[in-house]
């Protein structure tokens, strides 16, 4: 169960991090979720690809292990 819940919890964060890279590169102004964050938009974009990044490691791992 712990290995499906990572595997859940790691998609919605790679969702979350390339639909918002996305979003603020389609538009520069939308920072979306991270819209408090100071430092412009590469830090934003920054903030988001390890966001991704993290969680299409976490659904990796929780998928291999799951089997």
């Amino acid at each position: 169960m712990r290995h499906v819940t990572a595997l859940i919890t790691g998609m919605l964060l790679l969702v979350l991090g390339a639909q918002g890279a996305i979003r603020l590169l389609a538009d520069h102004d939308n920072a979306g979720l991270l819209a408090w964050l100071p430092g412009g938009i590469a830090v934003r974009l920054a903030c988001y690809a390890v966001v991704a990044v993290l969680g299409a490691s976490l659904a990796g791992w929780g998928g291999r292990k799951a089997k």
